[in-house]
């Protein structure tokens, strides 16, 4: 005991001589938020609006949260069913530069469901969560403050992880939940939360909270800071992690979302998008290996999602539905995966899922090469079933080269599971065997690397796509797969077909842009684009060369209509079509 005592003082001292040497406060998640009670002081609520239509109460508020001994109003919006008694209830929590936005499909479904501003004041909006002068950082806007991360708006490190933006926006959003548990139709013993994109990143911490049964992450999960900033890619080769500020170091120990994974309580869902820009996905995944024994965590990846979870999004009612509301819902185990070299030395993701008597369908994808997750160019890949296994073969070009492959098994119940992210070096397999080629035929894949499409056939059975977004337009990330990039000195070359003229920007990796005059005709028109037509927003030059791009955009000039434009047949040419 003695001993034990010791062992404890000597650690404390450490602790504090780290401190008082560096500069840094070093201190995990739950002993930066031991002394902050979110129940501490009067809601002083003002109600600014209140109305029901259709059966729903909607109500606007201001209440008062207090953080670091200051008091911020916060901006909210409840809304539930008229008459409603013993509701679960649901804190939604907005993204990045959002607003408070109730989800009313939830509410239809019988839930109490509370949204916060925490985005603060930014362009017009009549309401907004007030932060004081000396929170000010709490405004998302960095018109008007914020954000402060690892270093404070002056430039210089953070010194303390309450300097930090989001320890202002997780003190709020454990407010506002001490506030929706007060709410007289909500059953306090049944919360639950979700959160989109930053809101994502922001449910880790109240992941912690024991009084959420479960938590829905969309997007988020952080490293964002220190890794995705400075382009510390776990596949990189050779991989090397520069020194980390003393500010990073305060974040992530205390800040950074994945932080508190090990402190988890609630239930948890992540969903994201394979090509999303928070951070690594493969990051995101290894979380999942800390989690404490007995909480429930699960995850589904939307193959060449650019922040959109459309095709998993109902896994979040089911999830709720389990282990808020306590429903029978059957959620398969985490099914396992893993990449081996088949006879003929070709890579292949082998797939074992859980109950494989209730699998409708197995999709396996792949990716070649580049460490950079968001950037990735996910392929299809057929797949075949050998018993209770899925195998689908991966060709690579070089077998020296990272081959990335997951896959997404969808239930008989319509539940999406992904399984664990899988990497591997052929070369270091075995006997491997490059057997891809490379292809001046872009369009060869078909058009699924494309985002917010629908395929289609045009004219003369032409297959091509058209958009549907006219505000963010299509994109594909193909060009980064060593099988569709440029070769040098080359042409992009496309067919259109429309009936009334347009005006589209084609954007290269977004920052070289030049506008494209879509003509009017009845048949497919051809057009042959050299690099040079292209033009960089920030040096004005034009671009070098297509085997320097990864990614295209199509998107409208304003005043036209890119929905009306059909697309196929994209292709690398040596020379120009006259």
């Amino acid at each position: 005991m003695k001993q034990t005592l010791i062992i404890a003082l000597l650690l404390l001292l450490s602790a504090s001589f780290l401190v008082a040497q560096t500069g840094e406060k070093i201190i995990s998640p739950p002993v930066l938020w031991k002394s902050y009670d979110p129940n501490q002081g009067d809601f002083k609520e003002e109600i600014i609006s209140e109305k029901t239509q259709d059966g729903i109460i909607n109500r606007d508020t201001y209440i008062s949260a207090y953080v670091l001994g200051e008091e911020i109003r916060v901006y909210c919006k409840y809304s539930v069913k008229e008459g409603a008694k013993k509701a679960p209830g649901l804190l939604v929590v907005h993204g990045w530069m959002g607003a408070a936005n109730p989800d009313k499909k939830f509410v239809v479904d019988g839930w109490a469901v509370m949204a916060h501003d925490y985005c603060g004041k930014t362009g017009n909006r009549p309401h907004y969560t007030k932060y004081p002068q000396t929170l000010k950082h709490g405004n998302m806007d960095a018109k008007v403050a914020g954000p402060v991360r690892s270093q404070k708006l002056d430039g210089t490190e953070i010194t303390d992880p309450t300097q930090t933006s989001d320890y202002i926006w997780y003190a709020i959003q454990s407010r506002i939940l001490s506030y929706l548990e007060q709410q007289k139709e909500v059953d306090r013993t049944r919360l639950g939360a979700t959160g989109y994109s930053y809101g994502g990143t922001l449910m880790w911490h109240l992941g912690t909270d024991p009084r959420v049964k479960a938590v829905v992450a969309h997007f988020g999960i952080g490293y964002n800071e220190y890794y995705r900033n400075k382009q510390v890619w776990m596949y990189s080769t050779p991989y090397v992690e520069p020194p980390k500020s003393s500010g990073e170091k305060i974040y992530l120990a205390s800040i950074a979302s994945e932080a508190y994974v090990p402190y988890m309580t609630a239930a948890t869902l992540f969903l994201n998008g394979s090509n999303d820009h928070h951070g690594g996905h493969e990051r995101g995944l290894e979380s999942f290996k800390m989690f404490k024994s007995g909480v429930p965590s699960s995850f589904a990846i939307q193959a060449r999602g650019h922040h959109d979870t459309d095709k998993i999004e109902h896994d979040a009612k089911f999830w709720l539905d389990k282990y808020v509301l306590g429903k029978e819902v059957n959620w398969p185990e985490q099914p396992r995966s893993e990449i081996k070299l088949n006879a003929e030395g070709v890579p292949e993701l082998i797939i074992m899922p859980a109950q494989p008597e209730k699998v409708r369908k197995v999709e396996i994808f792949y990716a070649l090469k580049n460490p950079c997750s968001f950037q990735r160019a996910w392929r299809d890949t057929p797949n075949v079933r050998m018993g209770d296994q899925w195998i689908g073969k991966m060709p690579v070009l070089n077998i020296d080269d990272y081959v990335f492959g997951y896959a997404n098994i969808t239930y008989d119940t319509t539940i999406v599971r992904s399984t664990n992210f899988n990497a591997a070096i052929p070369a270091k397999l075995g006997n491997a065997k490059a057997t891809d080629k490379p292809s001046d035929n872009i369009s060869s894949n078909g058009y699924n690397s494309w985002a917010n499409i629908a395929e289609l056939e045009g004219p003369k059975g032409i297959k091509g796509f058209r958009s549907t977004n006219n505000q963010r337009g299509s994109s594909t990330e193909q060009l980064h797969d060593p099988k569709w990039k440029a070769p040098v000195g080359s042409y992009l070359s496309f067919k259109f077909y429309c009936t009334e003229p347009q005006t589209i920007i084609l954007n290269a990796d977004d920052h070289n842009f030049s506008e494209i005059e879509i003509t009017a005709s009845d048949s497919w028109q051809d057009i042959t684009i050299p690099a040079s037509k292209l033009i960089n927003r920030f040096n004005q030059k034009p671009l070098k060369d297509w085997s320097e791009i990864g990614k295209l955009n199509l998107q409208p000039k304003p005043g036209s209509d890119l929905t009306k434009v059909l697309f196929a047949d994209f292709k690398w040419m040596m020379e120009s079509k006259k």
